[in-house]
């Protein structure tokens, strides 16, 4: 029998048989780049529902090269795709490039008020790169589209947007949304500054990690807009202010923060700012710092919050070469540890007897 291409695999994903569906999905998992390009081609041409499954097979796979091609869906005349593409773009938020944001900010200004616009707006704002786009925007000679852009920023408060509310200054149509966003933005920066200088005068090792936790409480209802300000914070002297920054990020969950992370979890010489990098890496759940992770199970006092953070990646698959591993450590002497192990191990085991039902099922066509 001839090998299928990943192009007929790929129209598989909607089979009627389970054997075939799951063929499909681990041949897409597995395909790289070409699978990748049919999914899109797919996501173009292919029925309803198998841009659904196309959507959500791109959103397991998070190659960024899919993301304009998500944003067409936005306008299909399927609302199952039109979800299905919001989700995709959602949850591959944290790897979307500029070109991706740029045509998903494209479309606020043809999207009349209601739940589309509604959706728009809520991928802008959780798409990191989303911001660039939308000051360009707010140069434009059109006062509508200007106010669109403004009003989107205003929302955001995100302090790299500063430069281009105050330039926003000289056009009629947005001068009092700059005026008021340049004000907000200024009270978020000084309360930040404020509390962190406040966190460094403490002195007393006890009467530190109160002050911390207080800062923590203190700053954690800004919530997004407060991202940028403390991703500079991580790189601040003192290890009691990186430590509250890292705890904040982890709670804001805000994808902007991982890599910024990564780097105190494998550069800083405190342990306890890698240990809250750590925690805040698991509570964001992203799978880029999965090899930072596995590096941290022999350390100590970072072993646990390691093996937590791996239990909580979505895409079981990065996980894979390391099955040896978590299967010996289902008898590890810390509870937490066989704990989150065992979980891992039986998601990956899980898997393994969906693909031998796949096999089998080759085998008998």
């Amino acid at each position: 029998m001839s090998k299928e291409t990943i192009e007929t695999l790929v129209a598989e994903l909607v089979h009627e048989e389970d054997w075939r569906r799951m063929r499909a999905t681990a041949a897409c998992l597995a395909g790289g780049p070409r699978a990748v390009q049919a999914l899109i081609e797919v996501l173009c041409s292919g029925t309803s529902d198998l841009k659904r499954e196309a959507a959500a097979m791109l959103a397991r796979i998070k190659d960024p090269h899919a993301g304009v091609a998500l944003v067409g869906l936005l306008e299909d005349h399927d609302e199952g795709v039109r979800r299905a593409g919001a989700t995709a773009l959602e949850q591959m938020a944290g790897v979307l490039d500029p070109d991706t944001a740029a045509a998903l900010v494209a479309l606020l200004p043809k999207t009349a008020e209601g739940d589309t616009r509604r959706l728009l707006s809520h991928l802008v704002g959780a798409i990191p790169t989303a911001v660039a786009p939308l000051c360009e925007m707010m140069k434009q000679g059109d006062p509508e589209a200007q106010v669109t852009a403004a009003t989107m920023l205003d929302h955001l408060l995100d302090p790299r947007s500063v430069d281009a509310f105050i330039d926003a200054m000289a056009h009629p149509a947005v001068r009092d949304i700059a005026v008021g966003t340049l004000k907000k933005l200024g009270a978020i920066r000084e309360r930040i500054d404020d509390s962190f200088n406040a966190l460094r005068d403490v002195e007393g090792a006890s009467e530190r990690e109160e002050a911390r936790m207080a800062t923590v409480i203190n700053l954690l209802g800004i919530g997004r807009p407060s991202v940028e300000i403390l991703i500079e914070y991580l790189e601040d002297d003192d290890w009691l202010v990186r430590e509250a920054a890292a705890d904040l990020l982890g709670k804001i969950a805000d994808v902007r923060a991982v890599e910024p992370l990564m780097k105190r979890l494998e550069q800083d010489k405190d342990t306890g700012v890698k240990e809250l990098a750590i925690k805040a890496l698991g509570l964001i759940g992203d799978a880029r710092p999965t090899r930072l992770y596995l590096e941290a199970i022999p350390i100590r006092p970072l072993r646990v919050y390691a093996m937590e953070a791996l239990a909580k990646i979505k895409d079981v698959e990065v996980l894979r070469p390391d099955k040896e591993l978590f299967d010996r450590l289902r008898t590890d002497r810390d509870g937490l540890v066989a704990y989150n192990a065992g979980l891992i191990a039986d998601k990956l085991e899980a898997i393994d007897s969906a693909h031998a039902i796949s096999r089998e099922g080759h085998g008998d066509e």
